[in-house]
């Protein structure tokens, strides 16, 4: 009885979580005047919704502008800061836990407090209005470093030294020893830095002002606020629909991986 009740109220509280994004897509899915009356399924399904969309802005260029981004800072974060984590974790040298509890730091400043200076160094490189801008400043992930380096820590010295006496340098036995046995942290920081880089909208819209390069969040913002979608709900939710799709396809493929390295590496002491 004590399982049912349990199993009842799980299945009530995931309802309540996805109604939001279910009525999302019925509503995208279903003609403008018949929004007000949708409960669950679609009114008068029709796809005209992203017919129009497609008609309005270029959303696939967007799409194929985020894909990019989101694909290079993701790429960028897992060797980067893979390569931070183990030597924070596995090499003994002077200063190692100050810049550790440096990095740790600048986890609670702000994106605001370090925007201005950011714009100014994109500026000076000349890098305003192209990929560089959204992409070389994201390479760095403070949140990436310190799950690599708990789980780095948590790997057997052992097999380290064993690579090391097999005459591998440091970075082979970090790509070719610690990387095969690390597929769940990778996979959550790929999923984390994945879902941070594609939902990201502010630096986009400072830095990036020709629509070919506008990422898809920043587009359909623009999109929705601007005034393109003519005030029509059901455009706005099409655009939003494809918005979350892509997140939402890719945590359903890797949800396995992610939470059991945040059961396992990422709470690891």
């Amino acid at each position: 009885m004590r399982k049912a009740i349990l199993y009842i109220l799980l299945c009530l509280f995931a309802f309540v979580f996805l109604y939001p994004f279910i009525w999302m897509v019925s509503a995208s899915l279903s003609e403008e005047r018949s929004i007000k009356d949708i409960v669950l399924t679609p009114v008068h399904f029709t796809f005209e919704q992203y017919t129009k969309l497609f008609q309005s802005i270029p959303i696939l260029g967007s799409l194929a502008n985020s894909l990019i981004v989101a694909t290079a800072v993701t790429a960028g974060v897992l060797i980067l800061g893979s390569m931070v984590g183990y030597a924070l974790a596995r090499h003994r040298f002077a200063g190692r836990n100050a810049i550790f509890y440096l990095i740790l730091f600048t986890m609670t400043l702000p994106f605001q407090l370090t925007l201005i200076p950011n714009y100014i160094l994109m500026v000076e490189f000349g890098w305003t209005n192209s990929f560089a801008a959204l992409i070389i400043p994201a390479m760095l992930n403070a949140f990436a470093i310190i799950l690599f380096r708990q789980h780095f820590m948590s790997i057997p010295q052992d097999l380290i030294d064993a690579a090391r006496i097999d005459g591998c340098n440091e970075l082979r036995i970090l790509f070719q020893v610690l990387w095969p046995i690390s597929v769940p942290t990778l996979i959550t920081v790929g999923i984390i830095t994945f879902m941070t880089s594609w939902n990201e909208v502010l630096w986009p819209i400072i830095v990036i002002r020709k629509e070919s390069l506008m990422t898809m969040p920043q587009l359909v913002t623009l999109y929705a606020v601007g005034g393109r979608s003519l005030g029509q709900i059901g455009m706005k939710l099409a655009s939003a629909t494809m918005l979350a799709m892509p997140i939402i396809i890719a945590y359903l493929i890797f949800q396995k991986y992610f939470i059991q390295s945040m059961a396992n590496s990422g709470l690891k002491e």
